[in-house]
């Protein structure tokens, strides 16, 4: 099956059940792997996790230094708390992945999904939560947050079957620490900070077993439907995506991109010219928008074969975030435009 639709992890309706038949009946063919859809409390991606650390017995929460992009509050570890000695509880990713499974089998086992589509979880680096959430000794608690995500990603291997598993790092802020937009405790410039996200993003990668699909979402955040800042181009996305395939001992699947609405122009694609993905690596591109629909989504098509040969769709940042009555004709919308591949 050739794998032209992706579908990042937010689709806003009710429960696991309606995300994954409605994507398998709307994308039938075109998509390989289905998230869950990310419903509940995790609707609004990591936000779900701040009072989860504002809970944490060793930490207490605070304001921010000044007004910031999400979220409101940080934390900090409360006085007298040795940073490094703080260790973190269940985050709850690998309870809601398992519950999901459970779904998906049984849809598999009824032949609603097709037999050949994996079951996709979605988690968030490290660097998300650290760097929206933590006021102070980010590097101490960003150390602890990895090794329990990492705790709960083999809770999630050791459940489901490697070759049924898709696995894919959300990796947003990290483009907000490079625009500095969010504090950086690694690194003192670009160059730096990106060398120590590739670092990082190759190690969580390489945390995957190899059986298991890996790919990596890319995205210059959404909350309020709004960016961090607006890209430029593709560059720094080319950075980051470059520096995972060159630096990654195992294959990698797929790398998404955002495309903004007003970019239908080859500009913002040229840097993707110097970027080299292997041959089994998807380029998937995030030019899917609701608001201008098959022809907005005819016209970036158009711009990115300027630049890029073989690539895939999909919206910017998933499609969280609107009234679960737009999922349908977004996902028909997903159907048309992948048709014009």
């Amino acid at each position: 099956m050739k794998p032209t639709v992706h579908l990042c992890g937010s689709v806003p309706l009710a429960d696991s059940e309606a995300v994954f038949r409605a994507a398998a009946n709307a994308l039938s063919g075109r998509v390989r792997r289905i998230p869950d859809g990310e419903p509940g409390e995790r609707g609004n991606w990591v936000v779900w996790q701040l009072p989860k650390l504002s809970a944490h017995p060793d930490l207490e929460t605070v304001p921010p230094p000044g007004r910031e992009y999400g979220p409101t509050m940080r934390v900090r570890p409360k006085p007298g708390v040795d940073p490094a000695s703080v260790t973190f509880e269940p985050l709850g990713y690998s309870a809601a992945a398992l519950d999901s499974w459970q779904v998906f089998t049984r849809l598999r086992a009824e032949g609603v999904i097709p037999p050949d589509v994996r079951f996709q979880v979605s988690l968030p680096t490290p660097i998300a939560v650290v760097a929206a959430f933590v006021a102070e000794h980010h590097a101490e608690l960003e150390a602890a947050y990895e090794a329990r995500l990492l705790a709960e990603l083999e809770e999630i291997l050791a459940v489901i079957p490697p070759t049924d598993l898709a696995v894919q790092w959300d990796t947003a802020v990290e483009f907000a620490v490079f625009e500095e937009v969010y504090p950086a405790w690694y690194g003192t410039d670009y160059p730096s900070r990106l060398a120590e996200t590739v670092k990082r993003l190759v190690r969580l990668g390489d945390a995957v077993p190899e059986d298991v699909e890996l790919g990596y979402h890319l995205c210059y955040g959404d909350f309020e439907h709004t960016h961090f800042v607006e890209p430029a181009d593709t560059s720094k996305l080319a950075a980051v995506a470059g520096g995972i395939a060159e630096g990654i001992g195992r294959l990698l699947d797929w790398v998404h991109m955002p495309v903004p609405r007003d970019r239908a122009d080859e500009a913002y694609f040229a840097p993707l010219s110097a970027l080299s993905l292997p041959a089994e690596t998807t380029l998937f591109l995030g030019l899917v928008h609701a608001t201008d629909g098959l022809e907005g989504a005819r016209a970036r098509i158009d711009a990115a074969r300027g630049t890029v040969k073989r690539f895939g769709i999909a919206t910017e940042c998933g499609m969280g975030r609107r009234p679960p009555e737009q999922i349908p004709a977004l996902l028909a919308l997903h159907a048309a435009a992948a048709d014009l591949l």
